[in-house]
């Protein structure tokens, strides 16, 4: 690994040089064992500790196959993927990746003991299988987490309806929370040159999952002038849906948890912020009962910053414990665009507010490749930021995924895997120096 790491942080290493770098038998990576998957049987969610199902084991390297490629990781980061695969819930990954070992021969490498996991990433090219030409050793890139087989039909107007869609590093093994990474060489993407290894690689999953439930005409189409009301609007995925919509001439209306995810938000440049744990909004009076006074008194405070017009957009990641309450919130004619639930699956919601005010729930799952290349290109440009708060080692990855299972982390947090530190990468300075501040809105620099 020492002889990779030098020849990418050399700056002078060629793509002779990269292809004559002899890999190593095995790499470390984050893994959770398909033997401890009752680890955690009979208790509440939130006592689950990743911190103790999250193992960091040296590992075979997978064979390369055809139209495909080996990445040294640098960088990579937290999804809540990463949490749920951690604690077992809704249930174990290693149902996928015995599902996934029947497609073919090839899949077969997926179905082991061990799952390797993350779904983002930021590094380097080593090795390209059979049938690659778009990418070669020593190419930086980032990857985006779509993996299609795209063998029958449904899938080649939008990949994400191919039959065979899965999410890498969930469904898949050999993720990018390791040192080195098995993706499909379409999943690759040019590393933004004006980041660092942890900034780029805090994007992927978020930012394109993001753009594809607002901005893209497969979700909910957001147009100038919109009022999106935003949850969770300062964290990985809320925090990249604000960017779009002020980025895209609308209006976001920011709900957070805390004066700091406020200023947070403020400081991306939202004015309309509603923070719903000072302002005392519970919109269940108990496990089984919402409490539809709670949604009049929330729409009456969106409309008191709008100027009376309710919200064209919701864009809900939390599930449950919100749904009702966007439901309530959108205009008549408005769509509700939901993805994750991350409070739970089982949504609620009066269908009379639905249905007598002719209002759209679109669901919403990550993004096609052509979004993600779409939202990746707006990164590197600086129309779009990341999300990163903070990064921990590799060695510290429970702690890293305890911090956004208990919500305690602002935006995205990183994992350094190959990269020695924090900070480097970076191949544009000026472009890095005009978007220093917004780069670091999430760092509270």
């Amino acid at each position: 690994m020492q002889q990779i790491l030098e020849a990418i942080t050399s700056g002078t290493a060629t793509a002779e040089d990269f292809a004559a770098l002899e890999l190593p038998s095995t790499y470390r990576g984050a893994t959770v064992h398909r033997d401890e998957v009752d680890l955690f049987e009979g208790m509440d969610s939130r006592d689950k500790d990743p911190r103790r199902s999250l193992h960091i084991d040296d590992v075979p390297l997978p064979e390369l196959g055809p139209g495909e490629a080996l990445v040294a990781v640098m960088a990579s980061a937290i999804n809540y993927n990463t949490v749920w695969t951690s604690i077992f819930e809704p249930l174990s990954t290693f149902g996928f990746l015995e599902r996934y070992g029947k497609v073919s021969p090839l899949t077969k490498r997926h179905d082991l003991p061990y799952h390797v996991v993350g779904s983002d990433l930021a590094g380097v090219v080593l090795r390209t299988g059979v049938g690659v030409h778009a990418w070669k050793p020593g190419d930086e890139v980032v990857a985006h987490c779509l993996s299609v087989e795209l063998e029958g039909p449904d899938g080649h107007n939008d990949t994400m309806m191919d039959p065979e869609q899965r999410i890498w590093g969930f469904e898949t093994n050999f993720g990018g929370l390791a040192e080195i990474a098995l993706v499909k060489s379409n999943q690759l993407m040019p590393k933004p040159a004006h980041l660092t290894w942890e900034e780029a690689a805090s994007p992927g999953l978020v930012n394109s999952t993001a753009y594809r439930q607002l901005v893209s005409r497969n979700g909910a189409g957001m147009k100038q002038g919109d009022n999106v009301l935003i949850w969770g609007a300062s964290g990985g995925l809320g925090g990249f849906a604000t960017q779009y919509a002020l980025n895209g001439g609308a209006v976001p209306v920011c709900v957070v948890s805390s004066e700091e995810k406020a200023e947070i938000c403020r400081r991306m440049g939202a004015e309309l912020v509603i923070d719903r744990r000072a302002e005392g909004f519970a919109f269940w009076k108990d496990d089984h009962t919402q409490d539809p006074a709670e949604w009049r008194r929330f729409g009456g405070r969106i409309r008191e910053l709008t100027g009376g017009e309710d919200v064209d957009i919701v864009f809900v990641h939390p599930g449950r414990e919100t749904f009702g309450a966007s439901v309530y919130a959108a205009r008549k004619g408005g769509t509700i665009v939901t993805c994750a639930s991350t409070s739970g699956y089982l949504h609620e919601y009066d269908n009379r507010y639905l249905w007598m005010n002719l209002k759209r729930i679109i669901g919403s799952h990550f993004a096609n490749y052509r979004e993600s290349w779409e939202a990746n290109r707006l990164i590197a440009k600086g129309m779009i930021h990341p999300t990163l708060s903070r990064s921990y080692p590799l060695e510290e990855v429970g702690q890293a995924a305890l911090d956004v299972h208990h919500n305690l982390h602002q935006g995205k947090v990183g994992v350094l895997c190959l990269a020695p530190e924090e900070g480097l990468g970076v191949r544009d300075e000026a472009m890095r120096s005009r978007h220093l501040a917004a780069i670091n809105a999430f760092r509270g620099v």
